[in-house]
């Protein structure tokens, strides 16, 4: 009987680690502390350049040009 259950656990756990391979884990990706901070630099200054209206860049070309 023990032979029996040692060969039916062996063919179970090979079966579970075929089956686990098959699906994707639905888990994102691991992004590190120091990849965020550089993320998140990286957004707040492209948010501070979509923040720069034209009119302003226009604003600063004719003082610069008028001086």
């Amino acid at each position: 009987m023990n032979r029996k259950k040692k060969i039916n656990e062996t063919l179970k756990k090979r079966m579970k680690k075929a089956n686990a391979k098959l699906h994707k884990s639905n888990k994102p990706r691991y992004i590190s502390k120091a990849e965020r901070a550089k993320l998140e630099a990286e957004a707040a200054l492209q948010a501070a350049e979509a923040t720069t209206t034209p009119s302003e860049t226009e604003t600063m070309s004719t003082e610069t040009s008028v001086s």
